[in-house]
């Protein structure tokens, strides 16, 4: 019963990540509040690895660590709620995100020399398909619901960073403590944030309520509550049933997204939706590793 309830309340948490960003754009720049969201992620994270006095990496390790994070938090966050915040679907964006172990996978026999199982494969081709049976209508079409090249585009660089920060923390950086990993990791993807804040130079800000209600649900719900359910239910249910529970992500957030704010999925997007879906599991359906689990909300 307690698995169940905090398996539930995992995707319930980690399906409002793109929500979030969907909400506060009308109320914020997205790469301020980004900047934002992660320094208070990273002084919460780092506090409670002090007071746990667990041990901070130097050298090397620190810079992994630094890389990682402006990768996973950085790039892949400033550049996803970017495309957000000019017109890519919530929902879409969150199914794009499902591909990342798929591309962890693709690219570990690119660069590390892996081997993967047909099946990995042929789940990536159908993958590919219903990403495309998704984008397309919406590249295609004008007014409500459509998005342009470059947000797509846009989209796809996201994962390949959330792709990169995984591979660079593959193997010896995962056995750091979660505190320390995450909170070095923010500092990281804060960094980011706010060069990409001071490039864009956009400082809005209106206090609205709902604004810091969405800042303060990020990094309390999607950070830290989220972030320890994910290691919770990686420690007692292993990571491969984790990766199962990652695919009910993105139909919720879609939904949610259909419910708040009215976005719709056309009859060949949501085909698209469930081929996605299906070939992602079939990809996934092969033994993984804990550390391809990451990704950020």
């Amino acid at each position: 019963m307690l698995a169940f309830a905090a398996s539930a309340l995992f995707v319930l948490i980690w399906s409002t990540g793109f929500i979030v960003a969907r909400a506060v754009v009308p109320h914020g720049a997205p790469e301020l509040v980004l900047a934002i969201r992660m320094t208070l992620v990273a002084l919460l994270l780092c506090g409670a690895a002090l007071y746990a006095r667990q041990s901070f990496p130097t050298g090397r390790r620190l810079g992994l660590h630094l890389a990682a994070g402006a990768m996973l938090h950085g790039v892949y966050l400033t550049v996803s709620w970017w495309a957000v915040s000019r017109g890519m679907p919530a929902g879409v964006m969150s199914l794009l995100g499902s591909l990342q172990p798929l591309m962890v996978a693709v690219a570990s026999v690119a660069l590390l020399g892996d081997r993967l199982p047909r099946r990995t494969w042929a789940g990536l081709a159908i993958a590919i398909i219903g990403v495309a049976c998704v984008l397309q209508p919406a590249i295609a079409r004008t007014g409500t619901g459509s998005i342009t090249v470059g947000l797509a585009i846009a989209g796809i660089v996201a994962i390949i960073a959330m792709t990169g920060g995984t591979l660079i923390q593959r193997g010896g950086l995962a056995d750091d403590p979660i505190l320390v990993s995450g909170g070095v990791q923010n500092i990281g993807g804060a960094l980011v944030a706010i060069i990409a804040t001071l490039i864009v130079g956009e400082w809005r800000w209106d206090n609205d309520p709902l604004l810091w209600a969405a800042l303060g649900w990020s990094v309390l719900g999607l950070s830290a509550a989220g972030l320890s359910l994910l290691v919770w239910l990686v420690r007692h249910q292993g990571p491969t049933a984790m990766s199962m529970l990652l695919l009910l992500v993105p139909p919720l957030a879609a939904i949610e997204a259909w419910l708040l704010f009215g976005e719709r999925l056309g009859p060949v997007q949501l085909i698209g939706f469930a081929l996605a879906l299906g070939g992602v599991l079939l990809g996934r359906s092969a033994p993984a590793k804990k550390a391809d689990l990451t990704e950020p909300a």
